[in-house]
């Protein structure tokens, strides 16, 4: 990138965790891996798993079932919800895609191989989504579990905002 170009100028790359990165590696590294694991672990990466896989990570922001079935229609494949729901289904059952609850869409995990807990940060205006690690059973959530004789099973932190890509725009 040169020091003339905004980040969404530099050829090839594109933000991701609101900072550049090569796109296109960071696909194919992370279908790769998915293809891995699959094998791994005895997992079927159906087309249709790989697909929805696929175009969450090409967008690098959550995409609803919806918007995923028009993809997956015009990729060629069926245009009935379960279709999309069912490898939604599969991809969140093993960690590869996460829900985000706000947006009531689906986003690709950015740590597929790791047991996390991941907290994520969505911009308002664009819709933008990174995922970052959060540690609830250690802060303050964790000590009010505790407190109540709580065991926290699963959380979703979700924090809204503005992404460095629209802060012009949310202070003219």
């Amino acid at each position: 990138m040169t020091s003339n170009q905004t980040p969404k100028q530099a050829v090839g790359r594109s933000p991701v965790g609101f900072s550049i990165h090569d796109h296109n590696v960071c696909v194919k590294t992370a279908l790769a891996a998915a293809e891995t694991r699959c094998a791994r672990d005895g997992l079927r990466l159906t087309p249709v798993r790989r697909k929805v896989l696929e175009l969450l990570l090409q967008e690098h922001r959550a995409l609803g079932a919806y918007a995923l079935l028009d993809l997956l229609k015009d990729a060629g494949f069926g245009s009935q919800p379960p279709v999309a729901y069912r490898a939604l289904d599969f991809l969140i059952e093993h960690g590869f895609v996460h829900k985000i609850e706000r947006l009531n869409a689906f986003v690709a995990c950015s740590h597929p191989e790791e047991a996390h807990a991941p907290a994520f940060m969505i911009c308002r205006l664009c819709d933008a989504v990174v995922e970052a690690q959060s540690t609830p059973s250690k802060g303050t959530l964790g000590e009010a579990a505790r407190a109540a004789g709580f065991h926290i099973e699963k959380t979703v932190v979700e924090a809204e905002g503005v992404c460095p890509e629209c802060v012009d725009k949310a202070n003219p």
